[in-house]
């Protein structure tokens, strides 16, 4: 008995589900084919995952002699002949929801992950690695095909609905031609172009994926995802580090000569140097203590500030990302507007150290009276003339940064940091490892920035410093027991607890002004 050919659809509120499962049904009708679609819509835009449910008979109308077949409602587990999906979880999930099976389902799926609201909330790096979404998508499909549908939606200016349409059509499932597909996108709309290119990226590539593999032999493994080669390091410094630690480092090193200069990226080669020193008498050849002090090293190195945000939004780079994220096209009218707010600390942080304290001085007795700190609101316009040579002046200020204040506060602390990576790596490659990993409480910028570098510095100090209550020898567990608390909540209550579990004093209360507000209704009376 012939059976339907069921395809569910899977997309993200808003990214065109539902245009993607009535092209499929008008492809279907042109050709001469029953098809059926449902539809069970997500609870808003760009939140809920919306699911569409088709059915595609597989002998046209002419051979059928007038009858109708029944098509379902819903797709049953361990049926589905094709799942089609926008998002890399969403795949995984219905996956989950055991509707695909290995010896029957074709799987279409982005590479790409929209993060989870609970990954977004953990105070530290709270991604899931994509590795084992891969490793369900590839064990429960017969024909897997993972590509970057971001890229081709880029490229190509349209939706993620046309790009899928083109998967599906590449894949050879239903019986239709190129032609068919074509018929239903085709319009003398901008849109309907963009469509059209979109539909040709994705259908070209997975036919050139159909032609290089053998689907009756062998289950065709996922795409990987496209990665760049890592800038290389200069030789000198190249030779001077095992080869495992150049990709990160030729990233890093890139990074801070953009942000100051080869002098201030030859700073942090010197730095690493240390650390590889210290790390010397280890018998580990991956050099870990030296390897996560890289990353965390560059990242504090390159810290925020009224500089670096100028120079960031005023690059080339960021108008072509913007003009193509809004579709401009040639000869339309482009306004961008960067909104300011600068306040005495990131003015301060540019002065010299007497000059700041005497200027965050008058901040706090104004807040000291009641009065809010100060700031000065900016509105820049990005387009205009005017705008564009601020943003580059302030960029320009970036060889006066080594006198600013803040510039010779950061390096004290990450001197300190790094004094006492150096010495608890000599005494147990353990201990300085979890300090190195430490660096990545430093994050964000203004009170989370502070805050970060307040913990950091207090686990330094009281729980492996000379004064610490801690044995060595349970040293490293405890840092790391305490560091992960710290990224758990922004109270920071999680890590006053673990700080007193293991024998360290918790973290001092800060002075806060009190604010006494005026009652208008007394004012009134």
């Amino acid at each position: 008995m012939t059976q339907p050919i069921s395809i569910l659809l899977c997309a993200l509120g808003g990214e065109g589900g539902g245009v993607l499962a009535d092209w499929l049904v008008d492809v279907a009708r042109h050709a001469g084919y029953p098809a059926q679609a449902t539809s069970i819509p997500g609870v808003a835009q760009r939140t809920g995952a919306t699911t569409y449910y088709l059915e595609v008979y597989p002998l046209p109308h002419s051979q059928l002699q007038g009858r109708l077949p029944v098509l379902g409602l819903n797709p049953l587990p361990g049926r589905l002949d094709a799942l089609v999906s926008s998002e890399l979880l969403e795949t995984a999930r219905q996956i989950g929801n055991g509707l695909a099976s290995n010896d029957r389902t074709l799987v279409i799926s982005a590479s790409s992950r929209a993060l989870t609201t609970a990954e977004k909330m953990t105070m530290g790096d709270g991604r899931r690695p994509e590795g084992p979404l891969l490793d369900v998508i590839a064990a429960h499909s017969l024909r897997p095909h993972v590509m970057d549908m971001a890229r081709l939606c880029q490229e190509s200016g349209t939706l993620v609905s046309a790009v899928m349409l083109g998967a599906i059509a590449g894949s050879g499932l239903l019986p239709f031609t190129r032609e068919h597909y074509e018929a239903v996108l085709t319009g003398p709309s901008k849109a309907a172009q963009a469509s059209l290119r979109g539909f040709a990226s994705a259908f070209d590539l997975v036919t050139r994926q159909r032609e290089q593999a053998q689907y009756v032999e062998q289950v065709m493994k996922p795409a990987a995802p496209m990665t760049s080669a890592s800038p290389a390091l200069p030789d000198d410094v190249a030779a001077q580090f095992p080869a495992l630690l150049h990709p990160l480092m030729g990233l890093a090193h890139q990074r801070l000569v953009e942000y100051q200069g080869p002098a201030y990226a030859r700073l942090y080669v010197q730095r690493l140097e240390r650390l590889l020193s210290a790390e010397s008498a280890s018998t580990d050849a991956t050099h870990p203590v030296t390897a996560e002090a890289s990353r965390w090293l560059a990242l504090w190195m390159a810290f925020d500030d009224i500089i670096r945000v100028a120079d960031l939004k005023s690059r080339a780079s960021r108008w072509d990302r913007v003009t193509q994220e809004v579709k401009a096209q040639e000869g339309d009218v482009l306004k961008v507007y960067d909104h300011f707010k600068p306040g005495v600390p990131e003015l301060a942080a540019l002065l010299p150290q007497a000059l700041a304290n005497r200027l965050l001085r008058w901040d706090r007795a104004r807040v000291a009276r009641g009065q809010a700190p100060w700031s000065m609101p900016l509105k820049v316009a990005r387009h205009a003339l005017w705008g564009m040579a601020s943003l580059r002046f302030l960029a320009s200020l970036r060889v006066l940064r080594p006198l600013g204040s803040r510039y010779a506060t950061e390096q004290g602390l990450i001197e300190e940091w790094l004094g006492g990576i150096e010495a608890a790596t000599r005494q147990s490659p353990a201990l300085g490892l979890e300090l190195a990993r430490c660096g990545q409480l430093i994050k964000g910028y203004g009170s989370t920035n502070e805050r970060g570098k307040d913990n950091l510095l207090h686990i330094l100090r009281h729980v492996c410093g000379p004064a610490s209550a801690v044995p060595l020898a349970e040293q490293a567990q405890a840092v790391a027991r305490i560091r992960q608390a710290a990224l758990q909540d922004e109270a920071g209550q999680a890590l006053d607890q673990a700080l007193r579990q293991h024998g360290a004093p918790a973290r001092p209360v800060k002075e806060q002004p009190v604010l006494w507000m005026k009652n208008p209704r007394l004012q009134k009376s």
